[in-house]
C-alpha cells in the first residue's frame, strides 16, 4: 500500500504522520497551540494569541463537544433521555429504535460536521501585544493597583494588615511580569508557526495536525488515520473504515404492541449504508484539512481489512481513492448531498456492487 499504519508518531519533511486510536494520554503542545486529553475523555485543542482576542478551539470526546448538525444534536438528546428517567419497556424499546435510526443518520451525515476554519493570514498579521523591552499590560495594571492602594479604615488601625496587603500587591507585580513574558512568548511561537504554515513548511503542517488532531472524533466511527505529503499544497490521507464493526447489519422497529423487532437488512440495504458511510467519511476528512491548513488538494484513500483466501492472511485493500480540490468541495451544499452520489463531482476510483459492496481498486497517484 502507499501508506502503512505505524504505532509511532514521527514528524519530518516528507515523512508521514500516523495517528491511531491509542493516541497519547498526556497534555502536550507549545503555548498558544495546545492539545489536552483529560481523564474524562474530553480532548481540547486550541490556538490563541494573547492580547488579541483571537482564538480557535476544537473539542471532542467525553460527550462535551458541541455539534451543529441535527443528527448529532438529536443523539445528545437521546442520551439525556436515557439517563434522566427510568423508562418502561415500551418507552425503552421506542428509544432503542430512535437511537438506531439516529446512528444510521449519523453514519450517512458524518460529512455535515467540520472543524472551525483557521485563518493563518489573520493570525500572522497580528502585531506583537506589547514591547518586550518595556512593561507588559498585566504588569502595568499590577503597578497601578499598587500605586493606587489606599488603606481602608480597619487597615489604618491594624497596620500589620496594611503591610500585608502591600506585600501582596508587590508580589502581584512580579507575578504579572512573568505572565506578560509567557504571553509574549506564546504570541511569538504562534506568529512563527503561522509564518511557517503560510510558507508551506511541511513540518509545520504536521505539527498543527499533531496538536489539533482534527479527525479525533471520527475515531468513534472506527477509522484510523495516516497523513502524508511532500507537497505543501497537497495532503494525502489513508483511513481504515472498519465497516463490519460500525455499520449494523440489522434494522430495529416497534411492533404494534410496542415490542422490539430486529430483522436482518437485505444485502442491498446494508451495503448502501456502508457506501454512504465510507464516502461521508472521505468528504469530512477533506473538509477538516481544508479548514485547518492552506491546502489546494486533499487525496483520500479508504482501506478495508480483507481476508485473502489464497494466502489465508488478512490484507489491506483500497476500496475508494478520491481527489478533492478545495474549490469544488467548498461548492457543495453539505446539508443536502448524498455522499455516495457526491463522489461524481471528483476524480475517484470506486467499484461498488449493490449486493456485495466495495471491490478493491487502484489508488489515484497522479494528483
Amino acid at each position: 500500500m502507499g501508506l502503512r499504519m505505524r504505532k509511532s508518531i514521527k514528524i519530518a519533511k516528507g515523512v508521514r504522520l500516523n495517528l491511531g486510536k491509542t493516541g497519547v494520554s498526556l497534555s502536550f503542545g507549545t503555548r498558544g497551540l495546545r492539545h489536552t486529553i483529560h481523564s474524562s475523555g474530553k480532548r481540547t485543542s486550541s490556538i490563541g494569541i494573547p492580547g488579541t482576542g483571537i482564538s480557535y478551539v476544537s473539542t471532542s470526546g467525553g460527550g462535551k463537544r458541541k455539534y451543529s448538525s441535527p443528527a448529532y444534536i438529536k443523539r445528545q438528546q437521546i442520551q439525556k433521555q436515557k439517563e434522566q428517567a427510568r423508562l418502561d419497556e415500551i418507552q425503552k424499546n421506542a428509544l432503542l429504535v430512535e437511537e438506531y435510526n439516529n446512528w444510521i443518520e449519523m453514519l450517512r451525515g458524518i460529512h455535515k460536521e467540520c472543524d472551525e476554519f483557521v485563518d493563518w493570514e489573520h493570525i500572522y498579521s497580528q502585531k506583537e501585544p506589547f514591547d518586550p523591552q518595556g512593561i507588559g499590560p498585566k504588569q502595568a495594571k499590577a503597578i497601578a493597583d499598587f500605586e493606587n492602594y489606599r488603606p481602608a479604615f480597619f487597615e489604618r488601625i491594624l497596620k500589620s494588615s496594611a503591610e500585608k496587603k502591600k506585600r501582596q500587591l508587590q508580589q502581584a507585580i512580579e507575578a504579572a511580569a512573568k505572565e506578560d513574558a509567557a504571553d509574549y512568548e506564546e504570541w511569538k511561537n504562534l506568529h512563527r508557526l503561522a509564518e511557517r504554515v503560510l510558507k508551506g513548511d511541511i513540518d509545520a503542517y504536521f505539527e498543527v495536525i499533531h496538536e489539533m488532531n482534527p479527525l479525533d472524533d471520527l475515531l468513534e466511527f472506527g477509522s484510523d488515520f495516516e497523513f502524508g505529503t511532500e507537497d505543501p499544497k497537497v495532503m494525502e490521507v489513508e483511513f481504515n473504515v472498519k465497516s463490519d464493526a460500525i455499520v449494523p447489519d440489522y434494522s430495529l422497529s416497534l411492533t404494534k404492541t410496542g415490542k422490539l423487532s430486529k430483522k436482518a437488512l437485505t444485502k442491498t440495504a446494508y451495503y448502501q449504508i456502508v457506501q454512504d458511510y465510507v464516502c461521508s467519511c472521505a468528504i469530512r476528512i477533506a473538509r477538516d484539512l481544508f479548514a485547518l491548513l492552506p491546502l489546494n488538494t486533499v487525496v483520500v484513500h479508504a482501506v478495508e481489512d480483507r481476508l485473502n483466501t489464497a494466502t489465508g492472511h488478512t490484507e489491506e485493500v483500497t476500496v475508494l481513492s478520491v481527489v478533492f480540490p478545495r474549490d469544488v468541495l467548498n461548492g457543495l451544499n453539505f446539508e443536502f448531498i448524498d455522499p455516495s452520489d457526491a463522489m461524481n463531482n471528483f476524480r475517484h476510483q470506486m467499484k461498488f456492487m449493490k449486493t456485495s459492496g466495495f471491490k478493491p481498486v487502484e489508488r489515484i497517484m497522479d494528483y
